[in-house]
């Protein structure tokens, strides 16, 4: 299974994360998502989805997009993958930016939007797939697996629940790979 963007995006990330340990200021400053008027710059919509705030933080983002990407690149081929990719991480951009313009004005790092939208778009393309949570370990079909986990980063944003996660910049990723699929799938059904 040849998957080059996959391969990229995880050679990229682990990369990138190892040049911000080593940098003085750790790159946060200039290419972490900064809300409107604290900061922000255009290219941090990008940049900020190839930083970590941790191993830990990159570690499981770099297993969801190994675990789903290689499958949704082979199904898609590279170029839409790749486009699914970007538009879930503008997307959690964007949403991140409106929500934190409510709230703290915080920096938001993390390939998490990206990973949401892939797995949107894991649930439409394989929904007989079963998904395993890890507490308590039940197998669940994608699309349900998806739809639970959208309700709990909707229920902890709102709540402050797990403050320090960017749960709406998840959410937003989500509708954007959501979003990506329904116009392949429109597409498809007018040729």
């Amino acid at each position: 299974m040849r998957t080059p963007v996959t391969l990229f995006l995880l050679a990229a990330n682990i990369a990138i994360f190892v040049l911000q340990t080593q940098a003085p200021d750790g790159l946060i400053p200039r290419y972490a998502l900064w809300p409107l008027g604290e900061g922000f710059q255009p290219w941090q919509v990008l940049s900020s989805a190839f930083l970590h705030g941790s191993l830990l933080h990159l570690g499981v983002n770099m297993l969801g997009i190994w675990t789903f990407g290689r499958e949704l690149e082979s199904a898609m081929g590279s170029l839409r993958y790749l486009w699914l990719y970007a538009v879930s991480v503008l997307a959690a951009a964007a949403t991140q930016l409106v929500a934190v313009s409510f709230g703290d004005p915080v920096p938001t790092v993390g390939a998490s939007g990206g990973l949401f939208g892939l797995l949107a778009a894991y649930a439409i393309l394989f929904p007989h797939r079963k998904l395993i949570l890890l507490f308590p370990p039940i197998p669940l079909p994608a699309p349900l697996f998806v739809l639970l986990y959208a309700a709990f980063e909707l229920y902890a944003g709102v709540t402050g629940t797990l403050s320090g996660v960017a749960h709406f910049a998840h959410l937003g990723g989500l509708v954007g790979g959501l979003l990506v699929l329904r116009g392949r799938r429109r597409r498809l059904r007018s040729r």
